[in-house]
């Protein structure tokens, strides 16, 4: 079987969606699924390099909407050596493309909508929600026929359905999580100290994900300089990528909130050291206003590490049922709850807690879980 996918770019800076191909793709492998992806990233680009499978990249699209004659084109040309269409992300030409492509050979596509149908974003970009409005007809014939529309969590799946109308298509909530770490821990920790080792042998909590406004990270700063005080030998990383430009101010607040030198910022955090800083971590922390999975948060579970999150990721309840991590609301006060919950849990509860980690994504975020749904979608319509 052969599976395409479909993405504007594979750039990891871009969060989870390229994130999650490059799991998906690798995934693939050990279930016998040829799959080759299609994006629109200059072919030289550095992260494209030993990736690892089939990538065709065929340069930036034009404007806002990703425009792009070259990958209509390629789609023509190739469509007919695969069984399936994966797109992913919404809001943009590729999706049109995918669509009208697919249709015209008969061939299956699902789409991907990675969060942008959660209603949250309608109420913090009101201008932005305008924009799509006047795009909606376009972008709900892609999502209306396909074959499914693949979402991570049946809160997505509810979620997505309230942001717009006519809102009628083929929901399949799919298996989604992680890539398991490879590597030994104990390597994998001394590439994370050299990358920062002002932390070796200090207690942190770690944030990993973009440095962007929805993640919640202003709430974090101000939640951990609440509770500082009483934890004088704890510290905070941000590591992520600066993609907003957002930083400067982030590290004047923290600096502004006297915990300046108590928070650490290395930047995006990939390989080896990524799974470093998991693996040291005493906790993962994610506050997020909106995530429809949160790829981190499974990483973190398979990195065998608690994770404190807010109630809108979108599998928060799981996270709570099986013993995982702590959860509390998205705001300020929620998010010194949360970090106050964790300092007062005796040690043998933080511990007991971790241990229930990777059993717990070993059981539900397995990234092969997801290949295999995709496989099995493909393989009825064939």
């Amino acid at each position: 079987m052969q599976i395409l996918h479909v993405i504007g770019s594979l750039d990891p800076a871009h969060g989870g969606p390229p994130h999650a191909v490059r799991q998906i793709a690798r995934a693939y492998g050990k279930i016998d699924v040829s799959v080759e992806v299609v994006c629109l990233d200059d072919p030289g680009a550095e992260f494209l390099r030993g990736i690892g499978f089939s990538v065709h990249a065929l340069k930036r699209g034009w404007g806002s909407l990703h425009f792009s004659w070259r990958l209509r084109r390629w789609l023509r040309q190739n469509v007919t050596r695969f069984d399936g269409l994966v797109m992913h992300g919404l809001w943009s030409w590729p999706g049109l493309a995918v669509r009208d492509v697919a249709l015209q050979a008969d061939k299956p596509y699902g789409i991907f909508p990675h969060g942008a149908l959660d209603p949250w974003f309608n109420r913090k970009y009101p201008l932005k929600y305008l924009k799509k409005l006047l795009y909606w007809p376009f972008q709900y014939r892609v999502l209306r026929d396909a074959r499914h529309v693949f979402f991570t969590s049946v809160s997505e799946r509810d979620l997505a359905a309230t942001s717009f109308r006519p809102n009628t298509w083929n929901s399949l909530v799919v298996p989604y999580g992680a890539s398991e770490p490879e590597g030994e821990p104990k390597a994998q920790i001394e590439a994370w100290y050299q990358r920062c080792p002002e932390l070796h042998g200090q207690r942190y909590l770690l944030f990993l994900g973009r440095l962007h406004e929805k993640k919640g990270c202003d709430l974090l700063l101000r939640a951990f300089a609440s509770v500082a005080g009483s934890a004088p030998e704890l510290d905070l990383v941000m590591a992520g990528p600066n993609q907003m430009g957002w930083q400067a101010a982030l590290q004047q607040m923290a600096s502004d909130l006297g915990i300046g030198s108590r928070v650490h910022w290395p930047g995006m955090v990939t390989g080896d050291a990524k799974w470093g800083a998991l693996r040291a971590a005493e906790a993962f922390v994610l506050p997020s206003h909106q995530e429809n999975f949160g790829i981190a948060v499974a990483e973190s579970l398979a990195a065998g590490r608690p994770v404190l999150i807010s109630n809108q990721v979108n599998i928060w309840s799981e996270m709570q049922s099986e013993g995982v991590g702590l959860v509390e609301d998205d705001t300020q006060e929620g998010t010194k709850r949360l970090l106050r919950r964790w300092l007062e849990l005796p040690v043998e509860e933080r511990e007991s807690m971790a241990a229930r980690c990777h059993p717990c994504f070993l059981r539900r975020y397995s990234m092969e879980s997801t290949a295999q749904a995709l496989r099995d979608v493909f393989q009825k319509v064939t």
